[in-house]
């Protein structure tokens, strides 16, 4: 390679599932080039892979126009830094993993510098803004896209793009089998389990885990044999969840740190919208879909947006084949009528995990940490 020894890589994720990404990708990166150095904005996944935190982005993983709106003070000092971080250092490559706006800031004062960027999980530019191919487009050397129908937006515009597969592909995987998982849990083989995911954010579990609760009280009622578990998010602290579980009558079994094993238990699933469905889809587990933001948000959505649904299953399929519940429709009744729905009758689950496997084979055989790897080291070595 040309450039200078050690190379030097700079991470930018704002988010957990960023910080996951650019971890398993310098972990592979490592292989090829074990005195890679990396450094930059991310949590404890990637400094537990080696790279080198200089700012932690844990206070500002937020979602929501309120939410940034309060937090923009701290979300500003956090671009000043890594774009000082961008001058000074002069990596041979800025990988920006998703968080789109912070992100695409920092690649443009990048590539003023005259800095190689990667920019790894394209903005949903089929959902809303199209416009913005040519804008990161501008701003960055290569984006690497998670489905393969995005590589379309981009090419039309002559952006470089390469799908680069989905990393969850790869990560949902069960440690054990369905029947170990339940006598490790503790659940009836013989009773129906459902499923809680009300999200790895604060502001999520505050909107979604009590309506949760309250349709898991409604299925209890009138399926008295249900059993109910939580895979409790490495994000979410036990005081907020256990707040809300003791103000239920519910026995509800919390498992921490294995959620694809507790997922795989399940027959049916109440989840919050975003990247949790399609690892619920990879295990082919019904599910309804539920989802409330700030009134603002979601009113500011219904203007920009223009897309069909909000579930990944449902937009990788175009049909929604995965009942949603958005805003003022995900109420207890509504969620707790779905779910009932998907244990009672027999032919409607059935043609739910159908769809579930055609989504499966729609996202490939995986590799995506690998493929990553290979793409940054491709751009490494044109120098």
């Amino acid at each position: 390679m040309s450039q200078k020894s050690p190379l030097t890589i700079m991470f930018s994720a704002g988010e957990s599932s960023g910080d996951q990404h650019a971890a398993n990708m310098f972990l592979e990166l490592k292989k090829h080039q074990p005195n890679l150095n990396g450094l930059g904005m991310g949590g404890a996944k990637m400094a537990q892979a080696g790279i080198d935190i200089r700012y932690d982005s844990g206070s500002i993983g937020v979602i929501g126009v309120v939410e940034v709106i309060r937090h923009y003070g701290e979300i500003r000092r956090a671009l000043k830094l890594m774009q000082q971080l961008v001058s000074t250092e002069r990596p041979d490559l800025l990988v920006c993993v998703d968080y789109k706006e912070f992100n695409l800031k920092l690649a443009r004062y990048a590539k003023q510098c005259g800095i190689k960027v990667l920019f790894y999980v394209s903005p949903q530019v089929w959902a809303w803004r199209p416009g913005r191919v040519k804008t990161y487009g501008k701003a960055i050397d290569m984006m690497a896209v998670i489905f393969p129908f995005e590589t379309a937006y981009y090419d039309a515009e002559n952006v470089p793009v390469r799908y680069v597969g989905h990393p969850s592909v790869d990560k949902v995987h069960p440690q054990r089998s369905q029947a170990e998982d339940r006598i490790l849990f503790g659940l009836d083989e013989k009773k129906p389990v459902v499923g809680l995911l009300p999200g790895s954010r604060a502001n999520e579990i505050n909107r979604m885990l009590p309506v949760m609760l309250a349709a898991a009280e409604k299925l209890q009622s009138s399926l008295p044999d249900s059993q109910f578990i939580l895979p409790q998010a490495d994000s979410i602290s036990d005081e907020l969840l256990q707040g809300y579980l003791r103000l239920s009558s519910l026995k509800i079994t919390v498992i921490k740190n294995q959620p694809y094993d507790v997922i795989q238990c399940c027959d049916a699933v109440m989840t919050t919208s975003g990247t949790a469905t399609l690892e619920i889809a990879l295990l082919t587990v019904p599910m309804v879909i539920a989802y409330k933001l700030s009134t603002l948000t979601y009113w500011l959505g219904r203007w920009l947006v223009n897309i069909s649904f909000i579930g990944l299953p449902n937009i990788i399929l175009g049909k929604a084949f995965v009942k949603e519940l958005i805003q003022h429709e995900a109420t207890a009744d509504n969620l707790a009528a779905e779910v009932k729905r998907i244990l009672t009758d027999k032919t409607y689950a059935d043609e739910i995990r159908a769809n579930l496997i055609l989504v499966k084979q729609q996202l490939g055989q995986g590799g995506g940490s690998k493929n990553m790897a290979q793409l940054a080291l491709e751009m490494l070595e044109k120098g």
